[in-house]
């Protein structure tokens, strides 16, 4: 796939829906968070969108890009899995909440005190900002959110991060000054598979995670 204005908004629109219609089934409020991040990513790209067409710089579309990408993505993943869990990996699903938390506090103060710049090279975006030891920030970022999925104790959510994990390695290998734009991009598409997660039949307390009380 080719990225562009067009790509990222059309591809953002499509995953926004997707997210909408992953919304309507949801019976439990502990399940909102983790079925909203279709939708939440979505939206991300359609952002990007906005920045293919100021052509990069340092705009409020490249700061609200990088906001969704680093800090909040960081702590919305790995806690909405912890509530959306079964009380059984509850325990196990507080360590990657924990890394989540603290990469999320130490880029939300590198986004504070630096601009983040984003640079429009051939058919994807990259995006610089000055990290302290960047390589343990992304191991703690895949942790929080790709390894959450992976210790859900969900066939479905397993699939999903590990669909993530492989497109981390793929991004990482093919683009790797463009790492987090086109690995949210995979992320994006991946998180279509909480439509199937969302839409199976309803779970007991001791199956999915959460009790068995409605939204409303």
């Amino acid at each position: 796939m080719c990225w562009s204005a067009t790509a990222d908004l059309a591809a953002g629109a499509g995953i926004a829906a997707i997210g909408i219609a992953c919304l309507v089934p949801v019976r439990r409020r502990r399940d909102l968070p983790l079925a909203a991040l279709p939708l939440l990513l979505g939206v991300h790209q359609v952002i990007e969108s906005a920045v293919w067409r100021s052509a990069g710089g340092s705009g409020p579309a490249v700061t609200a890009w990088a906001v969704i990408a680093l800090p909040l993505l960081a702590v919305w993943v790995p806690l909405g899995v912890l509530l959306a869990a079964p009380p059984t990996a509850r325990r196990r699903l507080w360590w990657p909440a924990a890394a989540g938390l603290a990469v999320a506090a130490v880029l939300s103060g590198c986004l504070a005190g630096r601009p983040v710049t984003a640079e429009v090279r051939g058919h994807t975006v990259g995006y610089a900002l000055h990290l302290p030891l960047p390589y343990l920030l992304i191991v703690g970022y895949l942790f929080a959110t790709v390894g959450s999925l992976v210790l859900a104790g969900d066939s479905l959510l397993r699939l999903c991060g590990a669909v993530m994990a492989s497109g981390a390695v793929i991004c990482f290998l093919l683009w790797r000054l463009e790492f987090a734009s086109t690995w949210c991009a995979f992320a994006a598409v991946s998180a279509v598979l909480m439509l199937r997660w969302v839409r199976r039949e309803p779970r007991g307390p001791g199956a999915s995670g959460c009790e068995a009380s409605e939204v409303r």
